[in-house]
């Protein structure tokens, strides 16, 4: 499946348009092979290697993934077309030249998009509340993919809207070796910091990870609650499995007068939540596919995606992602800081 997928994304659109560029024989062959080879090369030859060059390369590998969709689209209704129209080879060499324009446009607009995520505001409210609460949620960083100074400029944008308190709902960190000073910029925000672990800190140094936000302030919530700022925080460890949530929770003492906030990674478990008196729940994990056409994927998967989704009286939020995975692109779907306005009833 995989070789299928590689053969289809990448080296059919290489083989083409090399073809219709009238690329000599050499560099048509090696072009291909090199695009064909990027993602087996950045995931698993290249995967602990940290250096300046593999970087780069990485990025530029991930940078094709994210376009493949758009070019292989654009080539094959180059094909379909040529079929009726019967091209001449140097009509064929001016599509391709547009079609890459094309591919390079929409690319550098998604990176862009994933670099600067929308502020998203969220108003709700309860009688369980004494006092107005604002607070900010991100989720799916994902710092090792993604640069410390996203996360810097991250942490700046989440201070300015003075928050009482930062939700990060998981996928914070997804390459081992993130040291302390690569995070140090969480300290520029100034409320507390709550967390819980996502699936990719468990691919990952987990505990040494945990280890890392807790001697910077980082309150990591795992399978437990606190009270603060008049509300019940409550973390739960991420797990494949579905009842993962209604395991749990369980054995937490969620309280009944408080309003309660659970913080678990992936967007299943509503119906656990509300039925153990839990007023919103936070999570992220989906990215919303991130790059179209993948959201339709993502929708068959899950059924909530992306947003607010009103539950029988509690609430489930389901964040785009703060960051992206893979390409630092987006195309169809939106970065996001998500701050939440919660007002007494």
């Amino acid at each position: 499946m995989i070789l299928f997928f590689s053969l289809l994304l990448f080296a059919y659109p290489a083989w083409r348009l090399g073809g219709w560029l009238q690329l000599p024989e050499t560099w048509h062959i090696v072009s291909t092979l090199i695009l064909f080879s990027s993602q087996f090369v950045a995931r698993f030859v290249l995967r602990d290697n940290v250096n300046r060059l593999t970087y780069l390369y990485r990025r530029a590998a991930d940078f094709f993934l994210g376009m493949s969709p758009v070019l292989l689209t654009l080539v094959i209704l180059i094909e379909v077309v040529n079929l009726f129209a019967g091209f001449s080879p140097q009509s064929l060499e001016i599509l391709a030249q547009g079609a890459l324009a094309i591919t390079l446009i929409a690319g550098l607009w998604g990176l862009s998009v994933a670099w600067t995520p929308d502020i998203v505001t969220v108003r709700l409210t309860s009688d369980k509340l004494g006092k107005p609460v604002r607070f900010v949620q991100i989720s799916d960083v994902h710092i090792g993919s993604r640069t410390v100074r996203f996360l810097e400029k991250t942490i700046q944008r989440v201070e300015a809207q003075q928050a009482d308190f930062l939700c990060i709902t998981g996928d914070f960190i997804d390459q081992p070796g993130i040291t302390e000073d690569k995070l140090a910029s969480l300290k520029l925000f100034s409320g507390k910091i709550y967390y819980c672990i996502g699936n990719h800190e468990r691919y990952e140094d987990l505990e040494e990870i945990v280890t890392r936000l807790e001697s910077l302030g980082v309150e990591v919530l795992r399978n437990r609650s606190i009270t603060a700022d008049g509300v019940q925080l409550i973390g739960i460890d991420d797990h494949e499995d579905p009842e993962q949530v209604a395991k749990v929770l369980p054995t937490i003492d969620v309280l009944k007068d408080a309003f309660s906030i659970l913080l678990y990674h992936r967007p299943e478990g509503i119906e656990s939540a509300q039925a153990h008196g839990v007023d919103l729940k936070l999570s992220g994990h989906t990215h919303n596919g991130q790059i179209i056409p993948f959201n339709k994927a993502v929708d068959k998967r899950f059924k909530f995606t992306k947003g607010l989704y009103p539950f029988k009286g509690s609430f489930l939020y389901v964040n785009e992602g703060t960051g992206t995975w893979g390409p630092t692109l987006r195309l169809g779907t939106r970065s996001e800081i998500t701050v939440f306005e919660l007002t007494p009833a």
